[in-house]
């Protein structure tokens, strides 16, 4: 009890101390000083900065729209720094009226200038920097935690402020959390989750270009090592500012085992996609079949696999769905794709001279294989009215469609079959008319 009494006290008093400095500030600059012109100064470089961001904004637009061949990169960097010309406008006129001041006047009335100055280089550098948090909800969280920070820090009251919101906290047992604890903890995760994305990114393409590993096997430990260094960051953030997570072990080990119950089919999910890595029986660029799907895939997910078909849908199948169903793969252990034809010619055309004309037909056919897989032509069957063929013809890119192949090559032989004078029959019905027509009965 009386621990949280002092505590109190203390917070009152750091915002009683913070309140009284803001309060001193504001009537200092009632008077007339150089406290009061370096204010009005540093209002009118803001409205100077203003005037120039719009200026420049435009001739900076004018200037790329000018020039062709930029990069998504290059005109993503351009849109930041539109964006923030007019501070960067505020820091070269207030260190450029800085640095005036301080050579032909005492240092002490350009000190304001030069304090906002060091803020807008700050708050510049800050915003250039947390470009590279990803997540843009928590990009802002960061951005605005650092500005804050060093607002605070180079206005010296960031004790003060960092007493007063330490103070304003949530006890449970031994459990003490804070404010200060959260927005560090925030800020410190979302760096460190920006270098582990930094550092993931660096050896996912290293990992990629290893032609040793296979493609299955460098998705695996792709994500591996995503997944290990945010963990890492994580942890090592919580850590850093004084969470002790043993307090929240048992509630954790409580909201698991109902997620655990709620989340089975995502679970079945994860484990099948790290089931489909290890065995490699399905890997990106494999031409697949799951029930009227047919389509390669483009890429694994820890849940989903992405199937794209010929006519560019895009298919999210469930890994438990490659894992438990019927699943043809084209290209497992090689590329080679056989399809088979069917057509009939009459009775009176050779069959000898129709195989060998079928087999001549699929192979100029551009994709059809002659080597070492060379077509062949087999009678299958005498028909009503046709003698029945079957054509089988081997390809080895999947990936460029199956339908069109075949169609390619009816084509193939229906020219070929028309120079060549051989028929193909279709059936013929007889109708006969009976002159004699039954009485109709009244």
């Amino acid at each position: 009890m009386e621990q949280e009494q002092q505590s109190g006290m203390n917070m009152l008093q750091s915002f009683e101390g913070l309140w009284s400095s803001a309060m001193n500030f504001v009537v200092s600059l009632t008077v007339p000083g150089w406290r009061l012109y370096q204010v009005l100064i540093i209002i009118g470089l803001i409205a100077a900065a203003y005037c120039l961001h719009h200026v420049s904004g435009k001739m900076l637009q004018n200037w790329v729209r000018g020039h062709e061949g930029w990069k998504t990169w290059q005109l993503r960097m351009i849109v930041a720094v539109r964006k923030r010309l007019g501070l960067i406008w505020f820091v070269i006129l207030s260190s450029g009226t800085w640095a005036v001041m301080q050579g032909i006047t005492w240092p002490s009335r350009s000190y304001l200038i030069g304090l906002a100055s060091t803020l807008a280089i700050s708050w510049l550098m800050i915003s250039f920097a947390t470009r590279f948090v990803r997540n843009k909800f928590l990009r802002r969280l960061v951005s605005w935690g650092l500005w804050i920070y060093v607002t605070l820090y180079y206005l010296n009251v960031s004790d003060e402020v960092a007493s007063f919101l330490d103070g304003l906290s949530i006890e449970l047992g031994e459990f003490r959390i804070s404010i200060l604890t959260l927005i560090s903890a925030v800020v410190l995760i979302g760096v460190l989750f920006t270098l582990a994305r930094l550092v993931s990114t660096t050896t996912a393409t290293t990992i990629r270009r290893n032609e040793e590993m296979s493609p299955s096997m460098q998705v695996l430990a792709v994500k591996a090592v995503q997944i290990s260094l945010y963990g890492i960051a994580f942890f090592v953030g919580i850590n850093s500012v004084g969470i002790d997570l043993s307090g929240l072990a048992i509630l954790t080990g409580a909201i698991g085992v109902g997620l655990g119950f709620g989340l089975q089919k995502v679970i079945s999910n994860l484990v099948s996609g790290v089931i489909i890595l290890l065995d490699k029986s399905i890997k990106p660029g494999d031409v697949i079949s799951l029930g009227e799907t047919f389509g390669w895939i483009q890429t694994l997910g820890a849940r989903y696999a992405s199937v794209v078909t010929r006519d560019g849908k895009e298919y999210l199948i469930p890994n438990e769905d490659l894992i438990t169903n019927q699943v043809v793969n084209w290209s497992h252990s090689n590329d080679y794709v056989r399809l088979d034809i069917f057509f009939g010619t009459a009775y009176g055309d050779d069959p000898h001279q129709v195989r060998e004309l079928a087999i001549n037909a699929a192979i100029t056919v551009e994709r059809v294989l002659d080597f070492p897989k060379r077509p062949v032509c087999h009678i299958v069957g005498f028909g009503d009215s046709s003698v029945d063929y079957i054509l089988r013809f081997w390809i080895k890119d999947p990936t460029g469609g199956l339908t069109n192949i075949r169609g390619g090559v009816y084509l193939a032989l229906w020219d070929a079959f028309k120079e060549n004078n051989i028929s193909i029959p279709f059936p013929q019905r007889e109708v006969k008319m009976l002159d004699d027509t039954p009485e109709i009965l009244d």
